[in-house]
């Protein structure tokens, strides 16, 4: 197929899904939309839960295998939109939507260069491409399940908005619930251990600690207390604080290392909801990235999470579209990104050797 061809049809398909409400756990019927573009194509294809996924034609078990995978969830709507969240609303090369960027135009440019690739024989690799749920929720029924159902993957490449930048790194996330205990007593008298009192040097010591290894793509390990509770009554001193912290993690650390030097550093019970969206990365002479940089690609070290964090092989992040328009309102892509990024995309696999 022609790039023009599979971009003009790739725009049709992002205006369908932008008309779905797709909101994270809530993609049956977005993912029936991916479905019914596969059946209109002739490419056969898998399906568990809101997960879809399909092979090249010509597949060949010797040759290594190579994911192509982006998100077809979006978050709720933020306030302050002025235009239909899900209108898809086309103002010249502007196409505006909730998902139109994060992650719908690097999902369906993705699948253009699956389909531009699907029926040529001889590939030096083979091809996998898959529409995910539970992205932006990090859910148990997304990327967590299809790791599961997928064969050998040697490389991946994830669909995000970088401005076809190449992220060759990207940090990690652990949430941890903190709770500090006090003693009840009276607020009107000299009673009691004010928990939230304990919590201020706990948050203290958060605010100012540096982890020693820091990473000349990721930066350091960031620490930000984000949430806070305590008490029920206003003449009762609380006994217990709890807060909440959001952690990203460089690639000098697991998660589990990251959570006992927490753990040690502060005097409070520390839970952490989860450990399994870890910093994820690429050794930077990967045959991708050498063909990247040989095209003049920019590379960098990303500041949020993405599917990458659950795939145990090497992977970068790169797709048309821009971080900072995402979860905004008014969220958009221009037209002509979605065309470049095809055809970018297409250069930088063509006669790739892995």
């Amino acid at each position: 197929m022609q790039i023009e061809d599979l971009y003009q049809s790739s725009v049709e398909l992002l205006k369908q899904l932008i008309r779905t409400p797709s909101l994270s756990g809530q993609e049956n019927n977005v993912a029936a939309h991916i479905r019914n573009h596969f059946d209109n194509s002739g490419i056969s294809y898998k399906t568990f839960l809101n997960n879809t996924w399909c092979f090249n034609k010509y597949w060949d078990d010797s040759k290594p295998v190579i994911l192509l995978n982006s998100h077809i969830d979006t978050v709720k709507p933020v306030s302050g939109w002025t235009y239909d969240p899900f209108g898809a609303t086309l103002e010249g090369e502007k196409l505006i939507g909730l998902g139109s960027n994060d992650a719908g135009a690097p999902l369906v440019s993705l699948l253009a260069v699956f389909k531009y690739f699907y029926n040529i024989e001889g590939l030096p690799f083979n091809l996998i491409f898959a529409a995910t749920a539970e992205e932006e929720s990090s859910g148990p029924n997304g990327m967590a399940q299809l790791v599961k159902h997928l064969m050998r993957v040697d490389f991946a490449i994830v669909g995000e908005p970088t401005q076809m930048k190449l992220a060759v790194a990207e940090k990690g996330l652990i949430v941890i619930d903190c709770v500090v205990k006090g003693k009840a007593g009276h607020a009107a008298r000299n009673e009691g251990i004010n928990s939230i009192y304990l919590a201020f040097n706990e948050i203290e010591k958060v605010k100012n600690y540096q982890f020693e290894k820091v990473s000349p793509l990721l930066g350091p390990v960031k620490m930000t207390v984000t949430q806070i509770e305590a008490g029920f009554q206003h003449n009762v001193v609380p006994d217990t604080c709890k807060f909440v912290m959001d952690v990203r993690t460089n690639e000098c650390y697991n998660n589990d290392e990251v959570i006992a030097e927490i753990s040690s550093l502060l005097n409070c019970e520390v839970f952490p909801r989860s450990t399994r969206l870890n910093s994820s990365g690429i050794n930077m002479d990967h045959p991708f990235v050498l063909k990247a940089q040989s095209m003049g690609i920019e590379c960098y070290g990303s500041p949020t999470l993405s599917d990458q964090s659950l795939m145990n092989y090497p992977s970068i992040k790169m797709g048309p579209g821009d971080s900072a328009r995402s979860h905004t309102a008014n969220e958009y892509v221009y037209l002509s990104e979605i065309k470049s990024g095809i055809k970018q995309y297409v250069d930088l696999l063509t006669d790739l050797q892995l």
